[in-house]
């Protein structure tokens, strides 16, 4: 704030437009800024993203074939429990509960702008943030296994919204039909296997399935990864680098 302050301050003069006869100091700012609610800067923050957008969207990212590419991740802020009372996190072991806030974030990753934000308890599930988004058709969505919820991949499918994550190892599933299989050398990287496969998850007390691709994709340094997707369409190829684009 003070930054902007000096700025102003050599603009003497010509503030007019603002209102302003003088620069405001510092501490003037600071009070006014402190005592505005946060709805005020999350507003302020769309209309300038708004504004902007035609200059934010010329820088696309290459070989990816979606107008709209969203990655959603969440970052833990630890707190101490005694400041945050009930925001605790359960550690591992024998590690006493960690107070702390978790921020749960969609960005664009072609404007790599954020587009949705929420703050939550460090202990809730991520999953459960799944609902909040408001994505577009035809649009694609990368996440961790820490959002693995396949009612909510079944609404999305659905809604004409597609998906990549990653599989959790204790995953339960039934493979269809094995589409692709390349066998490579110990230093060969890239995809293994394509499978199309059937997860089976619940809706309104009734069991169904789910049809989802399954890439199966070693990297440079031999680390395995079974990737998942509802998009039929797209290479191979482009699933692996998509979930790529999320590291």
């Amino acid at each position: 704030m003070g930054k902007i302050c000096d700025g102003m301050l050599a603009m003497h003069g010509k503030l007019n437009h603002l209102g302003f006869d003088n620069s405001p100091a510092k501490s003037t700012a600071d009070n006014g800024l402190r005592e505005r609610d946060n709805e005020f800067f999350k507003e302020y923050y769309f209309l300038l993203l708004k504004h902007f957008e035609p200059l934010l969207s010329v820088s696309r990212i290459d070989n990816i074939s979606f107008d709209k590419l969203f990655i959603f991740d969440s970052s833990t802020i630890s707190l101490f429990s005694q400041v945050m009372k009930g925001a605790g996190r359960n550690q591992k072991g024998e590690c006493k509960k960690k107070g702390g806030l978790k921020v749960h974030m969609l960005i664009d990753a072609h404007s790599q702008t954020s587009t949705f934000v929420k703050i939550s308890e460090a202990k809730l599930h991520d999953k459960n943030f799944l609902k909040y988004l408001n994505l577009p058709e035809f649009s694609i969505i990368v996440f961790d296994r820490a959002y693995n919820h396949y009612l909510q991949f079944a609404k999305f499918t659905q809604n004409k919204i597609n998906f990549t994550f990653r599989l959790k190892s204790n995953a339960v599933y039934e493979v269809v039909q094995e589409s692709f299989c390349q066998i490579q050398g110990r230093t060969g990287f890239g995809v293994l296997k394509e499978e199309h496969i059937h997860l089976k998850y619940k809706e309104e007390n009734q069991e169904k399935n789910l049809c989802l691709r399954k890439v199966v994709y070693r990297d440079d340094k031999g680390r395995i990864y079974e990737f998942i997707t509802n998009n039929f369409e797209i290479s191979i190829q482009e699933v692996a680098l998509i979930y790529k684009i999320r590291w």
